[in-house]
């Protein structure tokens, strides 16, 4: 076999621009023999772009078709877990759009049937085939940064106006979506925050819901993290702001890291902050610095990871973002809202039946609502 047969799932924004760069020539191991979706205007429009591929109005008939070694699952956030899991009880590879689903229990009963089915996991996490943020994780994994100390992300550039959420009845809700921001824009932010920085202890989270817009679900946040080794993180993220900022930094015992604008600028001590701090008979000295910078344009990861994909299941190459990895970022935006709602601190692993009880509550409190309208 020297191409794989993909199947489409959900033929939206992100599953027609897949198929769209498969179609381009971008994926040259990868050949669309099917797609699937209950609406029938989506499966209309994906027919006339490919119309060598066979139409299916449900999931599970596509599945069962025999005419996919793999798919991609572009579908609502609740469904990743539930179609994947169909997909590996056939015994058939996987690639799902972010975030791998609303809650962790959802999802680490999937990654239990992955771990089971023998079959390639892998997750859109397309942000990963970025170099400056590969270089970032070098730096900070590598020890070259020194002990970690700090990390602040401002990543506001998610700007959405109230068409964008009044474009769908399944966006910005509790029962449809699972979330706002976090659930729906920042998921890659959070999946490179615990790739480059590690997974937090704690988090104590900030979230406004509706502070912009006309929705239930939150569109500004701030979280404060803390680390086992006495680091911390701050992390920010908002579709109301405009401009929008995205700036990370990083900062250890060697040195700073600022990621902004297809730049990393290292500023490297050439004494380690610890070590000149109680060394230094100056009061007001500081440590002398040697600077770096590395850039490069950003790639469309996108095709990156599906061809990534198509490797792993020919070839047997290691995969850039394992499906099992994406209950990480996830842990991360549970924990955030579960402080929010608790107005406490929330410790990681998160509690998952607190955290459903919360989100259930919310998702029928939600439904009453609709249905007065």
């Amino acid at each position: 076999m020297d191409k794989i047969r993909l199947g489409i799932i959900g033929m939206g924004n992100m599953g027609t621009e897949h198929l769209r760069s498969i179609l381009d020539g971008q994926c040259p191991r990868i050949e669309v023999t099917a797609f699937a979706d209950i609406a029938p205007e989506k499966l209309e429009r994906a027919k006339v772009l490919c119309p060598t591929a066979k139409p299916f109005d449900n999931a599970n008939a596509l599945l069962d078709s025999g005419l996919v070694d793999a798919v991609l699952i572009a579908v609502p956030h609740y469904d990743h877990p539930t179609i994947a899991t169909e997909s590996f009880k056939r015994g058939i590879h996987v690639m799902t759009e972010k975030p791998a689903g609303v809650y962790t229990r959802q999802v680490r009963e999937m990654n239990e049937a992955a771990k089971n089915a023998g079959v390639v996991f892998s997750i859109m996490f397309n942000q990963r085939a970025n170099p400056i943020y590969q270089k970032a994780k070098e730096i900070v994994q590598t020890g070259l940064l020194g002990e970690p100390k700090r990390m602040v992300w401002i990543i506001t550039n998610w700007y959405r106006t109230q068409s964008y959420y009044d474009s769908g009845t399944w966006r910005a809700t509790w029962d449809g979506e699972g979330g706002g921001v976090l659930l729906n824009q920042a998921p890659h932010n959070l999946d490179l925050w615990q790739w480059i920085f590690g997974m937090p202890k704690r988090i104590r989270a900030f979230c406004s819901f509706g502070k912009y817009h006309k929705i239930l679900v939150e569109d500004d946040v701030t979280i404060h993290a803390e680390y086992e080794n006495g680091a911390t993180a701050a992390f920010i993220t908002s579709t109301g702001e405009a401009p929008g900022t995205n700036r990370l930094e990083i900062t250890g015992d060697k040195g700073k890291i600022v990621l902004e604008n297809a730049t990393l600028k290292w500023t490297k001590l050439k004494t380690p902050e610890r070590e000149f701090c109680f060394t230094c008979p100056e009061g007001f000295a500081t440590p002398e610095t040697e600077y770096e910078e590395f850039t490069a344009p950003e790639p469309d990861g996108h095709p990156i990871l599906l061809n990534n994909f198509a490797d792993a299941i020919l070839d047997g190459a290691p995969l850039i973002a394992r499906g099992e990895e994406g209950i990480n970022s996830l842990s991360l935006s549970n924990a955030a809202y579960l402080s929010a709602w608790t107005d406490s601190w929330t410790d990681l692993p998160v509690d998952e039946e607190l955290f459903l009880k919360y989100l259930n509550e919310l998702r029928e409190k939600e439904k009453k609502a609709k249905a007065f309208l």
